[in-house]
């Protein structure tokens, strides 16, 4: 599955902007602080409206400005694990991995529910609320409810930024094993070299756009 992105919008003063073309695997996202790199994965998400440019995933056109083109979120079978995680806080582990899983046509679905609590390895966590986890097992259960959501790909927000070198060492490890068991392509967003370096198979990187007057 290909990716075909281009995309130009304002958030407050600024402008981003961004093309590129990346096949399957994990692409990942990269420039300075403030580049605007969560927001392009939102764009493409259904979840913000760029000014201009087109979103294409698989050949399938999601957004397309000058055909007037705008696919729902709902309806764009995005897989997407936010920077904060957005875990629902009032409910357990499990309601909120059953969330993701009611949201999954039966068509779409990659892996059932036992399956994704055996693969992250979340099994004693389920009884227990989003507060009470650590934040490499809440990061486990964000990735669990996004797969059971039966995307047709992922978009990863600083899914690491968060945690110390152990923890890191383990998503990257469940990161990588989704790309070998599953093929999921997946857009990353990372600021570490090195974590790029280990996941990324190609690099997209970011610049700032000159700020408006």
């Amino acid at each position: 599955m290909s990716f075909d992105i281009a995309l130009s919008f304002a958030r407050g003063r600024r402008r981003i902007e961004t093309t590129f073309v990346a096949g399957g695997g994990i692409t990942a996202l990269c420039g300075p602080s403030g580049v605007g790199k969560s927001s392009v994965l939102a764009a493409i998400a259904g979840l913000l409206d760029p000014d201009v440019g087109h979103v294409v995933v698989g050949g399938e056109t999601l957004f397309d400005s000058t055909r007037g083109i705008a696919v729902a979120p709902e309806r764009r079978a995005c897989g997407m694990v936010f920077q904060d995680l957005r875990l629902f806080p009032h409910l357990s582990i499990e309601a909120n991995l059953r969330y993701g899983e009611r949201r999954a046509p039966p068509e779409r679905r990659i892996v059932d529910f036992a399956e994704t609590v055996r693969f992250l390895g979340i099994a004693p966590l389920l009884a227990r609320r989003p507060d009470t986890v650590s934040g490499g097992e809440a990061q486990r259960v964000a990735i669990g409810r996004a797969l059971l959501s039966g995307p047709r790909f992922l978009l990863l927000d600083e899914p690491l930024a968060a945690l110390d070198a152990g923890l890191r060492d383990g998503i990257m490890a469940v990161i990588e094993r989704i790309r070998a068991e599953f093929a999921l392509p997946m857009i990353l967003v990372s600021h570490s070299p090195d974590d790029v370096a280990r996941l990324a198979d190609q690099v997209v990187r970011m610049a700032p756009e000159p700020t408006s007057a």
